[in-house]
């Protein structure tokens, strides 16, 4: 079994469905379902990030207002005819061969095929598609005809067809869906185009399509919502025949964009062949994949694995960091839950943070966009700070339906789920992570928080001497309301109070990194009496799920056995599942999902409940017996939470999250599109589970209990700017090849090329050398030396001189001897985005010290020096000569007055094509006599060298600084 293939034999219609969600092709703009060209039972679809619009139906004698990801213009059609014979669909067609091949490592999706027609010909037909990675307004797909046993004339018929509409959920149909309206069609220079707007949101959407043929087109057909040419192109037998059709999509939303019709026309037609674009994208690809890779044992649990990765950069890829677009809890994929996006960034956002920050920023970014709104939901709740909807979409305004189909009983019954107020928790949450992989805490994120913060904070109502928050949902979905009440909510969810005395902790911290926004110590304090007096209920020696759960009713397990949407079955019984100890989906166990247990311990015994022996295991155990997991999002969570202590239990309920949607265990949910928060979900147990990987402040932990069937599990990370490798096994973890358990960060190596793999690979080889053997003799682990052998990284000091040695030669040798290219030779990165420093991030990393550059006003002019420096009680310290040129440049002879400078220091690694420089200014200070034994300390060398002891400190007045990454 290939790791990199998901393949379909054969042509199955009850299949089709599924088979489009996990054939989709993106590039985090915009994805297009793997529906056929040609076929009658497809679903087509065609989805542009952040791209909604809104529309009235009438329900159940209501007018209902829903938005949706609107279903745009199908650009696949295309089908052929053989001479004197109908048009090709698969459906009718005498197959005799028939095969989907979506490639996962280069973005590419083959479809192979060869029927007989009527007549007894018989044609083979490939098919290559691709939505462009490269490109991320192009998509294209190249046709291959081979007649094999005849030759003649083969009709070719493409189409652009706007008669599409929001039609991919049954359970929807009931619902208006014809979003699209004021179509138009047209050609430009034997380019054909559509138009289209949405109803509402008024955005214009374009398609324009190029064919390349052997042969000029023969016919037209325009109509207002679609347009139709065909070719005829002349078949020699076993000769092949290429028809491409490249096409662009563009909207009246994308930026540098002065009319969607005419950038679709102008992309499409610099596009370049087949072959180029086809190159180009698969290098982009390659490129994610050098950051995204993540490896196991066995080639089916890899092969899932790079399905999850693959569909999680289709929806969220570095296109999307610059797009106002977050995470839709379907992907690109499909229309279920409309293209909302909920609380599943919870699950994806770790992932990318160690990966793809600036990706991650994107989507933080996106909240931070609808926090305006967001403040005016909370104000008119009567809360403070920013309380975000369960249900987002274009502008940040509740989405969530007020009533839902239940399709057990075909009613439509009262939707309460706006009240899981427990989103602004995850988004803060995500803030909070991002904060801890990058070291960066954006003013606007610290607002983010904060304001989250203020809002759980207000709901919390004084109780005796507790604070309750109540009527809100919890995690679970099954209990909206007390059983009987006539008003929804419950009380004292316990993953929403305790989460929330962690983000009231949270923000205390964030109001130090950023004081403006919270000028007022009195809120810090309330956070804090806040934070120490929430309510949590515990029954039966565990945590209750929320107040009152003690008195629900067991539910009859053994009769239910199975059924995982217990609401609806029960709904459609006359039953309420309110009235039962049962829940969809985990809840008061995704505090043990976000949380260590020392955390969870911690934070309960601040809240003033002494923790006994065995709460967690046995709160765990409750919980699972009543559990339906109605969710794809409860398999992942449990086996988390089992992960230490029942390894057996953990892995069958991680190898289900992992088939969730390959094997669609919800039961044909995957077709409407597949499930993310899932596919994020098992990468994140991998990385932070498995190998125990925590972010701390100071550095990262790691604890790895490694399931026995995962093997070796490796993956590069990047952890506050710094490029690591990380590889585990069964006995022990590894960052950069050498045993570790917690890394605060190394001094970094800069190669002079990028060069070091094939130098190591050929003086191994010139060694007579196995890869293994190289590294028992560097203390490595060979995953770490294949890695570096195939990427261009750097190892840190001590790697690189263990390596060195290992291979019998010099540092100075490994890394090209001085054969540098002269400073600003590289070549630029491919997507390059620029990402600001806080300033307690530009802190932590000039604090080692090393080489900087001062820059003042000297008396020739300008001046710019290096200098040897040393922090010293928050000071830059460094030495020069007296009477020299910084000497007395920095003197202004007034007593007390001293002159403001610059002191830059930078990092630049021209194989990553990335780096990060820190720029201080203050006044320069001599450093009096007096002083100097105390500031000697520092033991600071001069850059010179040389008997230099005027000693020059700089007050660190204003900080900033900026870090620069690449695809």
């Amino acid at each position: 079994m290939n790791a990199w293939t998901l393949a379909y034999e054969g042509f199955d219609p009850g299949g089709e469905g599924l088979r489009e969600a996990l054939c989709t092709l993106g590039n985090g703009r915009f994805a297009t379902r793997g529906a056929t060209p040609d076929g009658e039972t497809r679903t087509p679809g065609t989805y542009v990030a952040g791209c909604y619009d809104r529309i009235d139906s009438v329900v159940a004698g209501r007018t209902v207002t829903n938005e949706d990801m609107v279903n745009l213009p199908d650009w696949l059609p295309l089908t052929f005819a053989t001479p004197d014979c109908g048009w090709f669909v698969p459906e009718r067609a005498d197959l005799l061969a028939y095969r989907h091949e979506l490639d996962l490592r280069h973005g590419v999706l083959t479809r192979q095929l060869r029927w007989r027609d009527p007549t007894g010909r018989i044609t083979a037909v490939s098919q290559r598609r691709l939505v462009s990675m490269a490109e991320p307004y192009l998509a294209a797909m190249e046709t291959t005809f081979t007649a094999e046993n005849w030759s003649g004339r083969l009709r070719v018929r493409s189409m652009l067809d706007g008669r599409v509409a929001n039609r991919g959920v049954v359970r929807y149909r009931d619902l208006r869906g014809d979003h699209l309206t004021c179509h138009d069609t047209g050609t430009q220079d034997d380019i054909a185009w559509l138009t289209a707007i949405t109803r509402c949101s008024r955005i214009t959407v374009a398609l324009a399509g190029r064919i390349d043929a052997p042969q000029k087109p023969a016919s037209l057909q325009r109509e207002a919502d679609r347009i139709a040419c065909e070719h005829v192109v002349e078949l020699a037998q076993g000769r092949p025949a290429v028809v491409t059709k490249t096409v662009a999509l563009t909207t009246s939303r994308d930026h540098a964009c002065h009319d969607a019709r005419s950038a679709a026309l102008r992309h499409v037609r610099r596009a370049p062949p087949f072959v180029d674009l086809l190159a180009r994208h698969t290098a982009a690809w390659e490129r994610l994949w050098r950051c995204a890779r993540l490896d196991v044992g066995g080639p089916d649990l890899s092969r899932i694995v790079h399905l999850h990765i693959f569909h999680l950069l289709q929806t969220l890829s570095p296109h999307t960091a610059d797009l106002d677009a977050g995470v839709p809890a379907r992907g690109l994929h499909g229309e279920a839950y409309r293209g909302h996006v909920f609380w599943d960034e919870l699950f994806v956002q770790p992932w990318l943070s160690l990966r793809f920050p600036e990706i991650s920023l994107g989507l933080l970014r996106y909240r931070w966009r609808r926090l305006p709104e967001a403040r005016d939901a909370a104000r008119e709740a009567g809360y403070d700070g920013a309380m975000f909807p369960w249900q987002s979409g274009s502008d940040g305004r509740e989405e969530t339906q007020i009533l839902h189909l239940n399709p057990a009983s075909g009613r439509w019954l009262p939707d309460h789920s706006h009240l899981q107020r427990h989103v602004g928790l995850a988004i803060a949450y995500n803030v909070w992570q991002h904060y801890l992989a990058t070291g960066s805490m954006p003013p606007w994120c610290a607002e983010l928080l904060l304001d989250i913060a203020r809002c759980f904070a207000s709901m919390a109502v004084r109780h005796g001497d507790r604070y309750e928050i109540r009527g809100v949902m919890g995690p679970d979905e099954y209990h909206d309301r007390y059983p009987g009440a006539a008003v929804p909510g419950i009380d004292n969810n316990a993953y929403t109070n305790v989460m929330t005395a962690w983000l009231l902790l949270r923000a205390r911290e964030t109001a130090r990194l950023a004081p403006d926004l919270v000028p007022d110590q009195a809120e810090p304090d309330r956070w804090d009496e806040i934070g120490r007096r929430l309510r949590v209920d515990f029954h039966d020696g565990v945590i209750s799920q929320f107040s009152g759960y003690a008195g629900l009713r067991e539910l009859d397990w053994h009769r239910y056995r199975g059924v995982r949407r217990l609401d609806r079955v029960l709904e459609a019984e006359g039953d309420d599942v309110n009235r039962y100890k049962a829940s969809k989906q985990a809840d008061t166990l995704m505090l043990c999902y976000l949380l260590t247990g020392e955390e969870l311990t911690a934070i309960l015994e601040r809240l003033g409940y002494p923790v006994e022996p065995g709460l967690i295991p046995r709160t765990v155990a409750y919980y699972l017996k009543r559990t339906s997991h109605g969710s794809t999002l409860s398999a992942v969570v449990h086996a988390w939470v089992l992960a230490r202590a029942n390894r057996a239990q953990s892995w069958r309920f991680f190898t289900e999250a992992l088939h969730s949607d390959i094997r669609d265990v919800q039961g044909g949910t995957t077709a409407e599109g597949v499930h993310l928060g899932a596919m994020g979900g098992t990468l994140d147990l991998l990385q932070r589970c498995y190998l125990g990987l925590e972010l701390l402040r100071d550095g990262l932990r790691l604890d790895p209990l490694l399931p026995g069937r995962l093997g070796v599990l490796s993956m590069p990370i990047r952890f506050r700017g710094r490029q690591l490798f990380i590889d585990a096994d069964h006995r022990e973890a590894r960052v950069n090849g050498v045993a570790c358990r917690f890394y605060r960060g190394g001094d970094a190596i800069m190669t002079r090329t990028g060069d070091l793999g094939r130098r190591i690979i050929h003086q191994r080889a010139h060694l007579g050398l196995t890869r293994e053997e190289v590294a028992v003799r560097a203390d490595m682990s060979p995953g770490y030396l294949k890695y570096l052998e195939e990427h261009a990284d750097v190892p840190d000091t001590g790697a690189l001189y263990r390596l060195a040695d290992a291979l019998r030669t010099t540092t100075e040798e490994l890394l090209g001897g001085g054969r540098e290219r002269p400073p600003g030779h590289g070549p630029a990165m491919a997507n390059p985005t620029l990402e600001i420093l806080g300033e307690e991030e530009c802190l932590r990393l000039i604090a080692p010290g090393g080489i900087g550059r001062v820059a003042f006003n000297g008396s020739h002019g300008p001046t710019v020096l290096p200098v040897n420096y040393k922090m010293h009680e928050g000071a830059i310290v460094f030495r020069t000569a007296a009477g020299g040129s910084m000497d007395n440049d920095l003197r202004t002879g007034l007593d007390g007055v001293d002159i403001k400078i610059a002191f830059e220091v930078d990092l630049i690694d021209e194989t990553n094509r990335e780096g990060w420089s820190v720029l201080v200014q203050g006044p320069a200070h001599h450093v009096p006599p007096e002083e100097v034994p105390e500031v000697s300390s520092a033991d600071v060398t001069p850059w010179a060298g040389g008997d230099r002891q005027l000693y020059i400190r700089i007050t660190c007045r204003q900080i900033t600084g900026r870090r620069i990454h690449g695809l």
